[in-house]
């Protein structure tokens, strides 16, 4: 057997570790070893690069040792250059510092992506099913028509019902996209783009980052309308001012939980849903809570069938819903809508060719949203019925009234028309209107000179000021029930008289001066003072209280015989309903507007009226003859201003004490209108009577209030004329002076006498 394979083996191991006295041929075949070389096929050993490099060594002289070791030398790994230290300083703190905060920011990171994650899913198992939130008032709402089945006017918190983004117009869904969140549907309930580009404006509006523009996405908002799931408790909150007060908020730690809420909104709900619960929820104005009960406050419509400026109209709503509402000032809502259709332009929810036509038809109000009439009455409705049914009703209620449109633009008109032409600009001078017919039923008020307004001091209804001489129709319908004939007589002059406790007292009359005997209609149409006080001191200041309190003066009635002359106050509505009473023949009325009350949307009636006729104060033959007396107020008498061409009016002027109250009340046959005249402050006016301007402001109300209307005579009833006492008749003369007067005759003729 042959050892020749062994001895190349060796030869190659041998190569691989060369010795010392290796040739250079040898330290070639080495270092092909080392790096992984194989020799071609066929190549003899001692050949190939290795060994022609060495050869080429030796031809050259340089053999030896000293050759081989420079060769080995050259292949080693040569040793780091040393750095600067400083630089390697710096560049060691700035590496440790860099991993340390690595450090700190994955674990800070990890930390915060823990708790958001935790606040999201703490809200996420808190959030209700999308139905219960759709309907977030605290309260109902009331919603008042008029006689004719017309809105006139909405109280609390209005809700047209329950709406979804799909069930509305496409443009109200596109206009609140375009206008409060573009990327609605791309982020995940909270912008970072847009919270960084409100700061961005805020700084450079000079605001801090947080004041102003807010960024808030739509599910943001909506987070805020939820209040964060907070809801309104009456036993936790001092009231609901306080309440949204809370809910409104703008701290960054109140921003971040709406953040975490939003969040959890997006995965417990889809993005329509969303949407949906904003659209219920968000205020748009005029007491209207989501899109339905907008839709029908302004535009009479549901929201399903707004057009495109209508749309953009409430869309523009949502920045500042009071300011903003077309109502308080339409032509600034007009404005605003204009920009949000170019947003939905520009973010193609419009063509330009649509955009164009919105703008040049801009939305208007409906004819039920432009009518501001009937504020005061709407106001004193409300505050007439039980609370739990208006002021603070859980439930949507329907209040059908006896408000009259065009009697109660009458009275606006009329007090506008003498305000305008007939009262000095510089005048403080309140006035009040109020329109009742002859069962107590108001059809119109106007409380104060500012029509058109609601939520203010209605003088109507809550002012209570003296009488005046409005008062004495008391008076004598208590001395006609006791018997007295109008044509009774009376004597005006100087009079005075003892007061238990308070001495010597002297009426006047307000022209000071004295007519000597009239008749009680003489008195009353002149309203003398004197006749007044003797009067009632002779029937009975007692009768005389008894009576007024009877047909309705609820304020506690002044029994000093100053009584006759009006010293005891009422509200214009009591004195008005008073003399409602006279005209429907001496029975009591309680003044009332509410006719009936029903839940929205159900037939059944909750309430119906409280007031109407009630029982009989005076017989109708004094109601009557009292009538009478009254026409000749008006014809010949202090009303002479308020006399009317087409038709018989009866009615009582009235002044109280130095002129601080004038008054006029009368009627026709249909309907009894009072006007009050005074200053808020009861300081005296200047130059008014209750003949004056309250009588004028009556005529211009109730030329208006009949105009179309059928005359129709006054329940007047003349009394029997005072019978003629016979004068003595001629007696004729005795036979006996007969007969003397024939002899003295005779006797003449005889002596030739003439």
């Amino acid at each position: 057997m042959s050892d020749s394979g062994r001895g190349k083996g060796r030869l190659v191991a041998d190569r691989r570790y060369p010795e010392r006295g290796q040739t250079g041929g040898q330290a070639g075949d080495r270092m092909a070893g080392q790096t992984g070389g194989r020799k071609p096929a066929g190549q003899k050993p001692g050949t190939g690069s290795g060994a022609g490099s060495g050869a080429a060594k030796r031809t050259a002289g340089n053999g030896g040792g000293g050759t081989r070791r420079t060769s080995v030398k050259k292949n080693m790994r040569r040793p780091a250059k040393k750095r600067n230290f400083l630089v390697a300083l710096v560049l060691g703190i700035v590496s440790f510092v860099v991993s340390i905060l690595w450090r700190i920011t994955w674990r800070v990171t990890a930390v915060v992506a823990l708790l958001l994650a935790l606040g999201v899913g703490y809200f996420y198992t808190k959030l209700p099913p999308v139905t219960e939130l759709l309907d977030g008032r605290a309260r109902g709402s009331v919603t008042l028509i008029d006689r004719n089945g017309a809105i006139f006017a909405w109280r609390g918190d209005q809700f047209g019902g329950a709406v979804t983004a799909t069930s509305v117009s496409k443009h109200l869904k596109n206009a609140v996209i375009a206008t409060e969140d573009k990327r609605f549907y791309h982020h995940f309930g909270v912008s970072p783009r847009g919270v960084a580009s409100a700061i961005r404006i805020n700084l450079a509006e000079g605001r801090g980052p947080l004041s102003g523009h807010g960024g808030s996405t739509i599910t943001q908002q909506t987070a805020k309308l939820l209040c964060i799931g907070v809801f309104y408790d009456p036993k936790v909150w001092k009231s609901e001012a306080d309440y949204v007060s809370d809910c409104r908020q703008s701290s960054l730690a109140r921003k971040g939980k709406e953040a975490l809420y939003a969040m959890a909104m997006e995965l417990k709900y889809t993005k329509d849903e969303i949407l949906s619960i904003y659209l219920n929820r968000a205020y748009m104005g005029g007491g209207a809570y989501g899109a339905e009960a907008a839709a029908e406050r302004y535009f009479g419509k549901n929201s399903a069938t707004l057009n495109a400026q209508e749309s953009a109209m409430l869309a523009g709503l949502l920045t500042a819903p009071s300011t903003l509402a077309p109502t308080a000032d339409l032509e600034r809502s007009q404005n605003r809508a204009s920009t949000v259709l170019r947003l939905m332009r520009d973010q193609g929810y419009l063509s330009a060719s649509e955009e164009q036509q919105a703008q040049a038809n801009p939305a208007t109000l409906s004819e039920e949203a432009q009518s501001k009439t009937g504020g005061y009455f709407a106001d004193w409705v409300m505050s007439a019925g039980p609370e739990y049914f208006t002021r603070d009703t859980m439930e949507d209620v329907v209040i059908r009234t006896t408000l009259d449109p065009k009697l109660q633009k009458a009275a606006e008109d009329a007090m506008n028309e003498v305000y305008d032409n007939k009262v000095k600009e510089s005048s403080k001078a309140q006035a009040a209107i109020v329109v009742m017919s002859a069962d107590g039923a108001v059809r119109a008020m106007v409380g104060g000179r500012k029509t058109g307004v609601s939520g203010v001091f209605n003088r109507a209804t809550q002012a209570k000021r003296q009488t005046g001489s409005a008062f004495k129709p008391f008076i004598y319908a208590t001395a006609l029930e006791l018997g007295h004939s109008p044509y009774d007589t009376v004597v005006d002059e100087p009079f005075c008289m003892n007061v238990p406790g308070s001495g010597q007292w002297c009426p006047q009359n307000y022209s000071r001066n004295y007519k000597g005997k009239v008749t009680l209609t003489d008195a009353l149409a002149h309203s003398l003072n004197i006749p007044a006080v003797k009067i009632s001191e002779s029937v009975g200041r007692d009768l005389v209280a008894k009576v007024a309190t009877g047909f309705g003066i609820k304020s506690e009635v002044n029994s000093s015989p100053a009584m006759a002359l009006g010293t005891s106050e009422a509200t214009l509505l009591e004195m008005t309903g008073a003399y409602a009473g006279i005209l429907n023949g001496g029975s009591a009325v309680v003044p009332y507007g509410l006719v009936d009350l029903r839940l929205k949307g159900d037939n059944e009636v909750l309430m119906g009226t409280g007031g109407g006729i009630r029982e009989r104060v005076i017989q109708p033959d004094a109601a009557g003859q009292l009538v009478w007396m009254m026409e000749h107020v008006i014809n010949g008498g202090t009303g002479g201003r308020a006399k009317l061409s087409d038709r018989e009016v009866a009615g009582k002027t009235g002044t109280s004490n130095d002129a601080r109250d004038a008054w006029f009340i009368g009627f026709t046959a249909d309907y009894v209108v009072g006007v009050w005249m005074g200053n808020d402050d009861n300081s005296p006016l200047t130059g008014v009577t209750g003949g004056g301007l309250p009588a004028e402001i009556w005529r211009e109300t109730m030329q208006r209030v009949t105009e179309g209307t059928e005359a129709k005579p006054l329940p007047a009833i003349a009394p029997e004329p005072p019978r003629q006492v016979a004068q003595p008749q001629p007696q004729p003369q005795p036979q006996r002076v007969r007969r003397d007067n024939i002899i003295q005759q005779v006797i003449r003729d005889l002596l030739g006498g003439g």
